[in-house]
């Protein structure tokens, strides 16, 4: 690609060009999360509805700081644009934002973070419609809950006032935001990527769990870890796969865990594995898990139901609105080990009992959360604030 077509994008648009979307996001591909997978999947879907996208990220993932990545590059057909950052992980400051907005048609920002103060801060500047996606917010865990609160109160709500629509990608997030932003405050959940994985759990019941997702303290895999010590001394056949990123935990530390409670041999540990790879560790399970404390919406076992898995999940709020809207999704709560194991144990013999029955309804329910569905929605807001 030759110079002038890489840095096209800095010159006014011609009569006739689409509308062109620059999405801000902390961490993109080749990181892998559920909110990066949301921004990736709507690029994706935008694009096919003909218009054009950006998407600008920071230029290093949080995992390898170091390792610097392409400042410009497309990444499955979405053009990326990475910047230089500085200060913590929670709060990554990254002004030279500001340089890549100028020929946007509508921002549209994904989390609450520094991107979302600062370009709301500086809508004086770019004067662009903008879009905030809430992800969850800030309140994943309970560390420092009260200086969140009082941030939520006065900073965020602030912020909140420059954004035409305030989206949250949950009910729970609907109901959060609608404190700070009443009148532009909006649901819109999150589309699940129903193709990825798609039938390929093991048809055969199996004593096999897989869970999916960042190696992050707010998923409690170390409850998930001793609820599998606990179906271990009732049957040895019982084995965890662990998949995810490297967070604020490492695979060392996940290590260290299963070998303080002697399961070495029933937990293996896949760190940054490929689709192709989590596919082929889907079609051995049978169950997926989850024991985190907070989601923003709960993607993920989205994604298993479409594999087929039979989710058991922990009784947070996203799980809980998912678990009542879907009767075969079964809730526990994980910091009863023995309670979280027989949930577990009860799944398993219902899949023995009525396996086809039940991954024919688990399939069913996923295709409601299809992305074309999702992106429909997004696509409405765009149109309005664009034509506005």
């Amino acid at each position: 690609m030759s110079a002038a077509e890489t840095y096209a994008h800095d010159a006014e648009p011609s009569a006739g060009t689409p509308p062109l979307i620059v999405h801000v996001i902390r961490q993109f591909l080749p990181n892998r999360g559920g909110l990066e997978d949301v921004a990736a999947n709507l690029a994706r879907q935008t694009i096919d509805r003909g218009y054009r996208v950006r998407v600008v990220t920071l230029d290093s993932l949080f995992t390898s700081r170091g390792k610097k990545l392409p400042h410009r590059e497309y990444v499955g057909g979405i053009e990326v644009v990475r910047i230089p950052w500085s200060g913590s992980t929670r709060y990554p400051i990254a002004p030279q934002v500001f340089r890549h907005l100028g020929d946007a048609d509508l921002i549209h920002v994904h989390a609450i973070d520094f991107f979302y103060d600062a370009l709301a801060w500086g809508r004086f500047l770019h004067r662009k419609p903008m879009v905030v996606t809430t992800h969850g917010g800030f309140f994943h865990t309970e560390k420092h809950a009260a200086l969140k609160r009082v941030w939520f109160q006065t900073m965020t709500r602030f912020s909140a006032m420059a954004y035409d629509k305030v989206i949250g990608c949950s009910v729970s997030d609907l109901r959060q935001f609608s404190q700070i932003a009443p009148s532009r405050s909006m649901v819109i959940e999150n589309g699940a990527d129903i193709g990825k994985f798609a039938d390929s759990a093991s048809r055969i019941a199996k004593r096999r769990i897989v869970t999916i997702g960042r190696f992050s303290v707010n998923k409690r895999l170390d409850n998930l870890i001793e609820t599998l010590a606990a179906l271990n001394a009732r049957d040895p056949d019982w084995h965890l796969d662990l998949v995810g990123v490297e967070s604020d935990l490492s695979r060392q530390d996940l290590a260290d865990h299963v070998a303080r409670l002697n399961i070495a041999d029933a937990v293996t540990i896949h760190v940054s594995p490929d689709n192709d790879k989590i596919r082929s560790i889907i079609e051995q399970a049978s169950i997926f898990a989850s024991a985190s404390a907070y989601e923003g919406f709960g993607l993920v076992a989205l994604e298993a139901m479409s594999a087929g898995l039979l989710p058991v999940l922990n009784g947070n709020e996203a799980f809980g609105t998912l678990g009542a809207r879907h009767e075969a999704l079964l809730l526990a709560d994980f910091s009863d080990k023995a309670a979280a194991a027989q949930a577990i144990e009860t799944a398993f013999d219902r899949l023995q009992s009525r396996g086809p029955d039940i991954r024919a309804q688990l399939l069913a329910d996923a295709r409601a959360y299809s992305w074309d569905v999702v992106a429909e929605r997004y696509i409405t807001v765009y149109k309005q604030l664009i034509g506005a």
